[in-house]
């Protein structure tokens, strides 16, 4: 499959350059930045992209990489720091800047032939975040856009198919840099549109077959857009020879295992072995009140029903996961190795060692937004594809304090009544996450002419990209005024409800 490889040296957008290039219909690979130029050779991709990275290029301990990677005779393009790299082992100079250049800036092109530029205007916006500049170019080089603070800000050796960016296209405020990148990738590279979820369904369903041949394959399904979709793409590829346990850890949302049951067990027809071990979870969880001791119980006695259940579904050579490509490449600070290295999975890192499973990983080079389109594209029902994020140790977490029956039958009430609004008023689908905690909080109330004094119920909801950061949502006041009435006077055991209006950081998205 023709692809993009992009060199990674500690940039922050490393993995948006990936999707951008991947939203162009090209499929692109992170690798380490000082991968071999061999090794490279071997992969042949149809083009180089070198990211951007916190250091200078003249810095005694810059990450630097194959020299070999300019002779390999594929189009490079250099992204600010990619580009001051390109510059300095090509015979040009980098020094620190008289002035650092962050934020918007408005470029000007000077050659209207370059191909970079092809078909955008003269001047428009774009984004810099850089304190070195290029003073001098190397031979062969000429510049073809400039702007206030950078004489060299767009570069190309255009018989060589080289280029250099100062500038990042790939953020949201570089307006038309996916213009640039189509342009690098299409007209310079020569690559077409071939990365379509379609095309990658028939490629991942024939190396699953070949990997796992004939042998069986369990998977841990636990409802969840990535494992969901995982075990629709394999069951597609292998059919039977796929087992699914689902483990009901007895802190699940409303309905959740049923639903699980439905689209899995009697639509797809997946082998699904239903381990309910709710009482055994619940009984461990008695008592205990601190967060960090309900995830290592919840976790633990997971590995523990996981274990038994696998015997129970027969022999089986290979385990499947859900691992997304962010899972695969990790930023790391860049005195040790930078993103593309492999992370230890936390997926299977606590189950037994006797448990001698081969890997089956038919996501991992998807990120999440892929992974939604191949669910559609697999026929999952909206409401798994679209999903949001639901922490493994479920409402354990989002209950403070100990874990009750009956303060979960409360939170799991209240949590439905969210989830439900947020889906008939939209917003579930247009924000990253909303639900509902339960507080060890009792306050007076009254109803009808009675006193009360019941728990109190808090509504999240969070717009982020990632996770990593999130902002609360500003809900209109006749959905806040909706949800606080019907969790009030439908859910037993609460009498009041409160907005957390926190951002991440300080304050994280889940409670515990």
């Amino acid at each position: 499959m023709e692809h993009i490889v992009i060199l990674d040296f500690g940039s922050q957008y490393t993995q948006v350059i990936a999707r951008r290039i991947r939203e162009c219909q090209v499929f692109c690979l992170i690798k380490a930045y000082n991968t071999p130029a061999a090794e490279l050779a071997a992969q042949k991709p149809a083009g180089l992209i070198l990211s951007g990275g916190p250091a200078s290029v003249y810095a005694e301990k810059a990450p630097l990489p194959d020299p070999g990677i300019f002779e390999l005779g594929v189009p490079v393009l250099g992204i600010c720091y990619g580009m001051q790299l390109l510059a300095h082992f090509l015979g040009g100079r980098v020094e620190r800047g008289q002035r650092r250049e962050y934020g918007k800036g408005l470029l000007t092109v000077t050659d209207n032939e370059s191909r970079l530029f092809k078909g955008l205007p003269p001047e428009f916006q774009v984004w810099n975040s850089h304190g070195d500049r290029l003073t001098r170019l190397p031979t062969g080089f000429k510049t073809v856009a400039i702007t206030a603070n950078s004489p060299h800000a767009a570069i190309e050796h255009r018989r060589k198919k080289m280029f250099g960016l100062q500038f990042h296209p790939e953020v949201v405020h570089t307006p038309r840099g996916m213009e640039i990148l189509s342009n690098f990738v299409h007209g310079i590279c020569g690559c077409g549109r071939g990365w379509t979820m379609r095309n990658y369904i028939e490629q991942a369903v024939e190396e699953i077959r070949q990997q796992v041949g004939r042998e069986r394959v369990i998977l841990g399904l636990s409802g969840g857009v990535d494992s969901s979709v995982a075990a629709a793409l394999i069951h597609r590829a292998i059919g039977d020879q796929l087992t699914c346990i689902f483990v009901n850890n007895g802190v699940l949302r409303q309905g959740e295992a049923e639903t699980v049951r439905q689209v899995f067990g009697r639509n797809f027809k997946i082998r699904l072995h239903y381990e309910d071990a709710s009482r055994l979870f619940l009984g461990r969880l008695k008592g205990v009140t601190d967060p960090e001791r309900k995830r290592k119980i919840i976790g633990r006695t997971f590995i523990e029903v996981f274990d038994a259940a696998t015997r129970r579904a027969g022999k089986a050579r290979f385990l499947a996961q859900g691992t997304l490509y962010p899972d695969v490449i990790e930023s790391v600070p860049i005195g040790g190795n930078p993103a593309a290295l492999i992370k230890s999975h936390h997926n299977v890192g606590g189950l037994p060692k006797r448990m001698k499973f081969q890997l089956v990983e038919p996501l991992k080079c998807l990120f999440k937004d892929e992974v939604r389109r191949l669910g559609s594209e697999l026929g999952l029902p909206k409401e798994i594809v679209y999903r949001q994020p639901f922490p493994g140790p479920g409402l354990a977490v989002r209950i403070l304090g100990e874990v009750t029956p009956r303060r979960l039958e409360i939170l799991r009430h209240a949590d439905a009544i969210v989830v439900e609004e947020m889906k008939a008023t939209g917003w579930y689908y247009r924000i990253w996450q909303s639900f509902a905690v339960l507080l060890p909080v009792r306050s007076v109330g009254v109803m009808g002419d009675e006193r009360t004094y019941d728990y109190t119920i808090a509504v999240r909801a969070v717009e982020s990209q990632d996770g990593m950061t999130a902002d609360w949502v500003k809900l209109p006041y006749d959905l806040l005024e909706r949800l606080s009435n019907r969790i009030i006077n439908e859910v037993n055991g609460v009498n009041r409800v409160v907005l957390d209006i926190s951002s991440k950081p300080p304050a994280t998205i889940e409670w515990e």
